[in-house]
């Protein structure tokens, strides 16, 4: 156990590091939500990134703390977990996520957070002590919530028109204006269901390493769940707006009943990895579902240089995170 002056003051600042993800998170993360809306003028970017940061809050009632509890418990054993595992890990995802989004590049905040443990554990020299039972979801959930996202988005697009199929365009324009505005908020809410969690469950990891918190508790502390919420809510509300103009206009043009249908598809997808505990990546769902909905119009109204690129990043998030989490993990174990 550490000693309660040093170890307090370390969990503060760590604990302060990890609300700076969260908060970062939220803004790398703000296009998920809101760069559909955007695209195709049912709300103005200040309008969204409020509308998007509400229903993020709002997240708080809605869903329990599976995924907290897969990050916290699942990933590795809490047991070997130290305040360099947990330092390690917050610099490598913030590291990533820095890079993606000075270059406008759509990555997975959540992947780079996994990455980031993997990777301080290993550098710390405990492989052992990963947990593959939490970890083999979250890696088959790469590939399944982009092509459920796909599918689910394309679905959707394609029961649509055959209902609309009689109405003119105009009047199917206007119904899907306001329409969209409930896709959007269940995608918000979705997306601070999920994405809010991945780092409650990094503190309470932490309040456990440090013995601030029992290790048999069936829920994290109170204020850690709300600061989090709260955090992930501001940084959507400041908006990446570098990943919007990717997500919303560069891989395929967007109308209001596409945009629809991208974020119920997505939206639906959140919601089941969030009932099943897996913490998954927004930005991989709502690609996939937009790619989908894009699809439905033919293989050219997708531009797949530009999706293909976006596949890069996610094959890289993992690795690059968890190996900059493995040097600062490392390094903050042999100086301090």
């Amino acid at each position: 156990m550490h000693s309660l002056d040093v170890g307090f003051g370390l969990v503060v600042m760590l604990v302060a590091l990890a609300v700076a993800f969260d908060f970062m998170n939220g803004f790398h993360d703000a296009a998920n939500s809101i760069a559909t809306v955007v695209s195709t003028g049912v709300l103005r970017p200040q309008t969204a990134v409020l509308f998007a940061a509400f229903f993020n809050i709002v997240a708080i009632w809605i869903f329990h703390l599976k995924v907290a509890a897969t990050v916290g418990k699942g990933i590795v054993d809490p047991s070997f977990v130290d305040q360099h595992v947990i330092f390690g890990a917050l610099v490598g995802a913030i590291a990533w996520n820095l890079f993606t989004w000075w270059f406008g590049i759509p990555s997975s905040s959540s992947h780079a957070l996994i990455g980031g443990i993997v990777g301080a554990v290993i550098g710390r020299g405990g492989a052992s002590h990963l947990m593959m039972s939490g970890i083999w979801p979250t890696l088959l959930f790469i590939v399944v919530s982009p092509l459920l996202g796909f599918i689910l988005g394309a679905a959707t697009l394609i029961v649509v028109s055959w209902i609309c199929r009689r109405q003119p365009p105009l009047r199917v324009d206007g119904w899907f204006r306001r329409l969209q505005l409930i896709s959007a908020g269940m995608y918000s809410l979705g997306h601070g269901g999920n994405d809010a969690q991945k780092t409650i469950g990094l503190i309470w990891l932490l309040l456990v390493a440090t013995h601030y918190s029992p290790a048999g508790m069936a829920m994290p502390p109170g204020w850690v769940i709300w600061c989090c919420y709260v955090a992930m809510g501001l940084g959507t509300m400041f908006g990446g707006w570098r990943i919007v103009k990717t997500m919303g206009q560069k891989i395929t043009k967007l109308k209001p009943v596409g945009g629809f249908c991208a974020e119920f598809g997505g939206a639906l997808t959140l919601f089941l990895a969030s009932q099943l505990g897996v913490p998954v990546s927004t930005t991989h769902t709502i690609t996939g579902a937009i790619v989908g909905v894009g699809s439905v119009r033919g293989a050219s109204a997708v531009r797949w240089g530009v999706a293909g690129n976006i596949v890069w990043a996610w094959i890289f998030t993992i690795p690059a995170a968890a190996l900059v989490a493995g040097v600062f993990a490392a390094l903050s174990g042999l100086l301090f």
